[in-house]
């Protein structure tokens, strides 16, 4: 069961989804194809409802739609990142019910490659956000972070946290298989390679939740009672790691370098806990696919990929005005930086 979902029509209220327990089919909708005139209705899901990350990326898909005419945006999600089948069922459902287009964010590369041959055989466009498949088809463009280049720099930033000394690093990564995942574990060992004085001696996953993290922290710690620093590769990760440095009495004392930029992110960046976050731009990965994919269905353009960018968030840059445009984004205040 997937409770809590919900979703948002915008744009005309009178064709909007009946409710978020099931997908209403839009009898005068007929899904693939060019469509010139009349309403688009667009089914946009991200990897899972709650996290922030993807509360700014509906913001921005809101947003674009808000701007467009005649666009309805229907956003639903799972609850949880691993639950690949329920996104499986919630976008073929979606695809069933005719909707013009479909963005998504993958929950697992080579598993929902099947959602998309599927829209693609009904003719029905598809963008990705964040995360794509594998393969990923060449008429489906993905709006993304370069996760590998950004990973890349993670090193550095430790580095330059621990000094000539060096030290020894653990990493949590969140979920093998996604493509961000394992974009982020390669960026990040290949950045570690230019550092011989940091030394990798723990890697456990925290599946994308908050508790496995703060438990898969705490073993490292009892394990390497002298470990310096963390690279946590996303939201939950970083926030569970956090929890875990504090409760074990060491917080300022290890280097902590996260992904994201959920509001515990931010206070532990201010107070000092954690020192770099590599902040993503999901609120244009939002704006940016919606407006791509409307642009496909009216005039058969053909959208093409982009970097959506990252900016590098420590205690010295944080007040800056434009990076709390990136943090606190909004329809009326759009993002100025990451991208």
């Amino acid at each position: 069961m997937r409770a809590g979902r919900w979703c948002v029509a915008v744009a005309v209220p009178a064709m909007a989804i009946a409710s978020c327990g099931g997908v209403k089919k839009h009898e005068s909708s007929g899904g693939g194809g060019t469509k010139t005139s009349g309403t688009i209705r667009l089914a946009v899901v991200p990897k899972a409802v709650g996290f922030s990350f993807w509360e700014d990326a509906h913001k921005g898909a809101t947003c674009a739609a808000s701007k467009l005419k005649d666009v309805n945006v229907n956003w639903d999600g799972v609850n949880a990142e691993t639950d690949v089948s329920g996104q499986v069922d919630l976008l073929q459902n979606f695809l069933a019910s005719g909707v013009n287009g479909l963005v998504y964010a993958a929950t697992d590369a080579k598993t929902l490659y099947n959602v998309t041959k599927s829209a693609m055989d009904k003719k029905t466009p598809v963008v990705n956000i964040d995360s794509g498949t594998n393969p990923q088809p060449a008429s489906v463009p993905v709006f993304a972070t370069d996760n590998v280049a950004a990973a890349r720099k993670v090193p550095d930033l430790i580095a330059k946290q621990l000094g000539k000394k060096g030290g020894k690093v653990a990493f949590i990564p969140f979920q093998a298989g996604t493509v961000t995942n394992d974009q982020r574990s390669q960026g990040f060992k290949e950045g570690l390679k230019k550092h011989p004085e940091l030394k990798l001696v723990a890697t456990q996953s925290s599946q994308s939740d908050v508790n496995t993290a703060l438990r898969v922290t705490s073993d490292i710690l009892t394990a390497h009672p002298d470990l310096n620093a963390i690279f946590a590769a996303n939201e939950p990760g970083v926030v569970g790691a956090a929890q875990a440095v504090r409760q074990a009495g060491k917080a300022n004392k290890i280097v902590i370098v996260g992904w994201d930029a959920a509001p515990d992110e931010v206070k532990g960046v201010q107070n000092g806990e954690i020192s770099a976050l590599v902040v993503q731009n999901p609120f244009r990965m939002g704006y940016d696919s919606v407006n791509a994919i409307v642009k496909k269905i009216r005039q058969d353009s053909a959208p093409k990929s982009e970097d959506t960018g990252v900016t590098f968030v420590t205690k010295s840059n944080i007040d800056d005005p434009n990076v709390q445009s990136l943090l606190k984004p909004s329809c009326s205040k759009p993002p100025t930086v990451g991208s």
